[in-house]
Order: C-alpha cells, then sequence, then structure tokens
C-alpha cells in the first residue's frame, strides 16, 4: 500500500515535468517567432514564471484539483491505489510523446482523457457522469479556442495603431560620470545610473546609453510571463490532483507538494522545453512583436480567468487559437499596413496546423487507453 502511494506521488511529479517539456512554449513562442529574443532566454523566462505561478495555485485554484481528483467526474469513488496513478501513466505516456515529437497538445485533455480510460476499466461506462465531464470539461475546451480567435481579432486591429506609437520609444539606462570639485578641478566622483524613456533615436544616438529595451518588447517580455503564469497557475492543481492525497499521508503539506509540482515544471520546461517552442514559434505563422503582444495578451487575460472560476481550459487550445488568428489576419508591418489580400491566406501553414489538430483528437482516446491498460496491469501487481 506504502509503494502505491509513493508511486502516486513519483507520477505526479513526472507528469509535471512533461508538462513543462510540452507546455512552456505557449507563453515563450512568440518572443521567439518574433524575434525578441532566442530559445534559451525565452525558456529560461518561462520556467520562472511557470514557477511562480504554480506556486500561487497552491491558494488560488484549490477547486481544479478537487475536480482532478475525480469529484464530480465519478458515479462512486474508486477505492484501489492504482486508480490516480494510472490516470498519471496515461497523462505521462502521451504527453511525453508529443514533446519527444514537438507537437503542442494539451495537458489537460490528457488528464480528462487518463480519467475516462481509467474509470471505465474499473466502473463500466456508467462509472462516469457524462453530464458533468461534457459541462465542465469538454465544453470549456472546445469553445476556448474558438474565444481565443474571436478575441485575437477584436484586439489585433486596435492594438496595432497603438503599439506603433509605443515602438519609437525605449526604456533606456543611462550611464553618466558624476563629477566633484575641489577648487578649480573638477575630477570623477563616481557613476550615476537612471533609468529613462526616450524616443528609439534619441537613445541609438546618445554616447550616454548603456543599455536599451523597445518599450514594445518590453510589454512583450511581459506579457509572456504573464501567460506563463497563466498557464502553470491553470495547469498545476490538475496535476497536484493526482498525488494529493497520498503526500497527506505522508506528512507532507499542500503548499510543499505544490511547490515540489512547481520545480517540477520548471525543470522540465528548462531540459526538455525546445522542440514544441519550435513548433508554435516558427512553423505556424510568421509573427511581429506587435502581434506576438497581442497573442499572449489574449492568452494569459482567458486562461487567467478560466482558473479563477475553476474551469480547466486548454492554454494549447487557446494559445494555438491566437497565433492562428494572427496568421488568418495578414501579417502587417510596424505601422499596421497590411500585406496584401492575395498574400495573406498564405500565412498560415495549415501543413503543422493539421498536424496538431490530429494530435489533439488523438489525446483524448491516447491517454484513456494507456490508463485503462496501466489500471488493469496495476490491479493485478497490487
Amino acid at each position: 500500500m506504502l509503494l502505491a502511494l509513493a508511486a502516486a506521488i513519483g507520477l505526479a511529479f513526472l507528469l509535471a515535468w512533461a508538462n513543462g517539456a510540452n507546455d512552456v512554449s505557449r507563453g515563450i513562442a512568440t518572443l521567439v517567432g518574433s524575434g525578441v529574443t532566442n530559445y534559451h532566454r525565452a525558456v529560461l523566462w518561462g520556467a520562472a514564471w511557470t514557477i511562480a505561478g504554480g506556486l500561487a495555485a497552491a491558494a488560488a485554484s484549490q477547486g481544479l484539483a478537487a475536480t482532478f481528483a475525480g469529484k464530480g467526474f465519478l458515479g462512486a469513488p474508486v477505492e484501489s491505489p492504482a486508480f490516480l496513478s494510472a490516470v498519471a501513466l496515461g497523462a505521462i505516456a502521451w504527453v511525453s510523446f508529443a514533446a519527444r515529437m514537438g507537437l503542442p497538445v494539451s495537458t489537460t485533455h490528457s488528464i480528462v482523457g487518463a480519467l475516462a480510460g481509467a474509470a471505465v476499466m474499473a466502473q463500466g461506462f456508467s462509472g462516469l457522469h457524462w453530464g458533468f465531464v461534457a459541462k465542465k470539461v469538454a465544453l470549456p475546451l472546445l469553445l476556448s479556442p474558438a474565444l481565443a480567435l474571436a478575441a485575437i481579432y477584436a484586439l489585433l486591429p486596435l492594438m496595432r495603431p497603438l503599439l506603433a506609437r509605443v515602438d519609437r520609444y525605449c526604456l533606456c539606462l543611462e550611464r553618466r560620470v558624476a563629477l566633484v570639485t575641489y577648487g578649480a578641478a573638477a575630477v570623477g566622483g563616481g557613476v550615476l545610473e537612471t533609468a529613462v524613456v526616450g524616443r528609439e533615436e534619441e537613445c541609438v544616438s546618445s554616447a550616454a546609453v548603456a543599455g536599451r529595451l523597445n518599450l514594445v518588447d518590453g510589454l512583450h517580455w511581459f506579457s509572456s510571463g504573464l501567460t506563463s503564469f497563466a498557464r502553470a497557475l491553470n495547469d498545476t492543481p490538475k496535476i497536484v490532483a493526482l498525488g494529493l492525497a497520498s503526500s497527506a499521508l505522508f506528512g507532507v503539506s499542500s503548499f510543499s507538494f505544490y511547490a515540489g509540482v512547481a520545480l517540477a515544471m520548471g525543470l522540465g520546461s528548462l531540459v526538455a522545453g525546445f522542440r514544441v517552442t519550435e513548433t508554435l514559434a516558427c512553423r505556424v505563422t510568421p509573427m511581429s512583436p506587435t502581434e506576438g503582444f497581442s497573442a499572449n495578451l489574449v492568452t494569459s487575460l482567458l486562461v487567467g480567468l478560466a482558473s479563477a472560476r475553476g474551469l480547466p481550459v486548454s492554454t494549447t487550445h487557446v494559445s494555438s487559437g491566437a497565433i492562428i488568428g494572427i496568421g488568418l489576419q495578414g501579417s502587417r508591418d510596424a505601422g499596421g499596413l497590411a500585406v496584401p489580400q492575395t498574400a495573406r491566406s498564405r500565412t498560415v501553414r495549415w501543413g503543422t496546423v493539421r498536424s496538431m489538430a490530429a494530435a489533439w483528437l488523438v489525446t483524448l482516446p491516447a491517454a484513456g487507453l494507456v490508463a485503462a491498460g496501466a489500471f488493469a496491469l496495476l490491479e493485478t501487481l497490487l
């Protein structure tokens, strides 16, 4: 029994690792795709905000943990210690495979499919509350990409002219030598560093400027961090749910377990988060910093609101819907001028989108079959 409980905790950490490897791309892909930074800096940034969001989930997203432990899904609780371990194995297998292949799939979908597969194996088809699954899980997951697409269509035309003005300015670090007067002589008395906002051309030409950051790029960095934070806020409790009860029996506090899962997500991001990031950054559609910022803003707002209301939306679907929406509108330059209409349909790489959609469709049955098989095997061993 103790071995089964320990296995549930370990599997939750493995799923957190796989989640970080696959899902860190949702917030940082636009940074790379729009040329703001490189892969290594983007992944480091996303991992840091992922850990912060995971820690915040301990206080802000308890409702999701109850949902993904099976509460509401199941007609009756499954008493077997093998159940949640089988669910974790089903989700881990599919999310890890997809990360290896560079496919952005939904951890939420994977856990739901694994829950369904293990529950059907344990209790038959009547063991699931299908109405609850449809209302609390299937509906938000289906609506989220459509909402993201609609939001980016509404927001981007408003953001382009506004950010075109902001794009002329940068945040500069001015470094000047302070002079101290001794009688008639002036000698250096130290270096003063001051952060100022100025026009781009003034910052470039000033010899006093030691470093600068374009304001649109700065906003893009911030929106990327918010997206990674919102994703972890929504995903962490789903993973925690699979091992929280077991960890409590070992005397591990709820917050400590959340912290462990958050750190595992961050490590998975740092070690294996590059393949899926490349797919979303470079293989879906070209994008500018303005478009990337807008996509991240839509994603962080929708996922953050869903987390606050306890709705398990897929950050994968929201982020992908926003990025595809950018391509459907066509790329535009910094001044907001549109690419000719005849070129717009070619800005989305539909081959990549079809591969992503196929992976989304396969997620539920694939995770479910693995979980069902794992449950049957574990039941014979435990």
